[in-house]
């Protein structure tokens, strides 16, 4: 009788946790409830995730169906999110939340990538007079607006006394800033990996410098607010995900190289070293990691590069512990990574 009494209570459990998940991720209909998930060609964890259909499964229990949309960069993949055409970021550059925020977008930052500054530099022409920061000076200067690159171009110039108005600016997409720099058009790329990892055996190029020392570059997974909490599990999955890729990807750097060789146009030797450059670690956000972002956000003030100055403690971050958008001077549990699969340093 007991062994009976303990069956029908395992089977009632059952019961109630598949109601459950029905009601979480189905929409009234019962149809399947969609993830839209923007990414950028250098997404590399979610790239990881979608060739190797890892994140489809792990969502198919909550009858969840994802749709993946590519953009050119950071800036034009928030701007979707907040215009309610993407669910979910993938992975985009510290600076572009900032920008993001200033726009009032309805976000919240579920995770984020530890430092990686290496994978980020200034790429100028082998036999260029620039050997150090001050000679960027009068020069022309290609980099995207709003990616992490443009926040180490404005420490670039402080380091060297230099503001940006004594250098000749252009905004161009990574593909469009390469162009430009082989046919000579601007004599310096602040450019970030894999596009670094492209060019800098080139033997007319060299690199002038990494980031290291200027911007840490951490880079943020964000979501839509109203998504993550009506779906609160999915949240949990993403990042859940996210993390088991990001271990993966350091523990098999040739099958990861193999996997993103043909999604980015490159060799697989190219893709390791620039995978050898990034972490991949990913962590629960922590508003104890928002200094730089501040940093970052007065920067580009200061720069007249935003309407309004950002308070980037006012922004909300994803809490595992409550499943719920938290502001992030108040988020303090934000500290405990979701279900004990992270930890923060």
């Amino acid at each position: 009788m007991k062994i009976l009494n303990r069956l029908a209570a395992c089977v009632a459990m059952a019961l109630l946790a598949s109601f459950a998940i029905n009601a979480v991720a189905q929409t009234p209909s019962g149809d399947p409830v969609k993830l839209r998930i923007g990414f950028q060609k250098s997404s590399t964890l979610i790239a990881i995730l979608k060739a190797r259909g890892t994140l489809e499964k792990a969502v198919a229990p909550l009858n969840v169906r994802i749709e993946w949309s590519e953009f050119a960069s950071g800036l034009p993949l928030t701007e979707a999110l907040n215009a309610d055409a993407v669910d979910v970021s993938a992975d985009v550059a510290d600076t572009v939340p900032v920008f993001a925020q200033a726009a009032n977008a309805n976000f919240v930052y579920v995770a984020q990538e530890t430092p990686s500054p290496s994978a980020q530099a200034v790429i100028v022409h082998r036999d260029a007079p620039i050997h150090s920061l001050a000679d960027l000076k009068g020069k022309r200067i290609a980099v995207t607006k709003a990616a992490g690159v443009h926040y180490l171009l404005l420490s670039a110039l402080a380091r060297a006394k230099l503001t940006p108005a004594d250098v000749k600016i252009s905004y161009l997409a990574p593909a469009d800033a390469r162009a430009a720099f082989e046919r000579n058009d601007v004599d310096a790329w602040f450019a970030w990996d894999p596009y670094v990892a492209s060019v800098e055996l080139d033997p007319g190029a060299r690199i002038l410098i990494r980031g290291d020392g200027l911007a840490s570059y951490q880079r943020y997974y964000l979501a839509s607010t109203p998504f993550a909490q009506k779906y609160p599990q999915i949240v949990d999955i993403v990042f859940k995900q996210l993390v088991a890729a990001g271990v993966w990807t350091k523990a098999h750097p040739q099958d990861a190289a193999r996997i993103l060789a043909p999604v980015w146009g490159l060799d697989q030797a190219t893709v390791e070293r620039a995978n050898s450059r990034r972490t991949y670690a990913v962590r629960a956000v922590a508003a104890k990691n928002f200094g730089e972002q501040q940093a970052i956000a007065d920067s580009f003030y200061q720069a007249k590069l935003l309407p309004k100055p950002v308070d980037t403690a006012s922004a909300l971050v994803w809490d595992f512990a409550s499943r719920k958008a938290v502001a992030a001077n108040t988020a303090t549990s934000a500290n405990v990574a979701a279900e004990g699969v992270v930890k923060q340093p």
